[in-house]
């Protein structure tokens, strides 16, 4: 699996996709901290791009490369190696190569900005954190959908429902619902509603360590109680690791069930 997956790294980050998805973050970590000279509103405006962008870059590349290297797959599914091995490496090698580019893009503007000598190195170190969870979440979720369909147009077609429904399409029925039941205890729905939401989760994470949260009102005091102290921020990071480990478990079980 790790000659796989170094294979399938090194083939990612030479592609011209990989420099065009660094220099982006690159150039957009410049601009924003050169318009708003503010470390803290910059991070702030990253995170509402970043819990949009990189699980629709994620499903997009995942889905890309699973199709893209079909032929190669094929080819290596004749020879005596595991076919959980060749995906699992195929997939890891996708995650980790998005997840070097968010690092190093995000990394070097906030750098030269003097990240080292601000107090709020641990909030920006958590948006990349939550970045890389969602970076190997959808890839990994992109990858179930390809293995489960084996027509090029239907993946691809699953893969951006499934990232328009978890952006935004959840956001509008979780809000319909509280606004209906309004005049219900609402507080444990509103937990289950985003632990359900590995994007939401990873936002309200952020919004609570950044000392926000009064921007959401009543729910923002819901979630502070749970989320904000220690345990609530170390069952949250369980959580997006769960939802993680999980469709990594499928990709095993789909790759060893299924015939190609």
């Amino acid at each position: 699996m790790l000659k796989i997956l170094k294979y399938s790294f090194y083939d990612l980050i030479r592609s011209r996709w990989s420099y065009i998805y660094l220099l982006f973050y690159l150039a957009l970590g410049f601009v924003l901290l050169f318009l708003n000279n503010d470390i803290g509103k910059a991070i702030i405006t990253l995170m509402n791009i970043i819990i949009v962008l990189v699980p629709l870059i994620s499903t997009i590349f995942g889905i890309m490369y699973y199709y893209d290297s079909k032929e190669f797959t094929e080819l290596l599914l004749a020879l005596p190696i595991k076919r959980s091995s060749i995906f699992l490496g195929q997939y890891l090698g996708v995650a980790l190569s998005l997840s070097m580019s968010l690092l190093i893009g995000l990394g070097i503007p906030f750098i030269c900005y003097g990240l080292f000598a601000s107090d709020i190195i641990f909030d920006f170190l958590l948006l990349l954190v939550t970045g890389t969870f969602l970076t190997f979440i959808f890839s990994a979720l992109a990858y179930n959908i390809g293995l489960k369909n084996e027509n090029k147009i239907k993946g691809f077609g699953f893969a951006i429902l499934l990232w328009l429904f978890l952006a935004v399409v959840y956001d509008g029925i979780f809000l319909s619902i509280l606004m209906i039941f309004g005049d219900y205890p609402l507080e444990n729905i509103s937990l289950i509603g985003t632990v359900l939401n590995p994007i939401d989760l990873s936002r309200i994470l952020i919004i609570l360590k950044l000392d926000v949260s009064a921007l959401l009102g009543y729910t923002g005091a819901v979630f502070k109680k749970f989320f904000g102290g220690n345990m609530g921020s170390f069952i949250s990071f369980a959580i997006l690791l769960l939802w993680t480990c999980i469709p990594i478990l499928a990709i095993y079980l789909t790759a060893k069930k299924k015939n190609f």
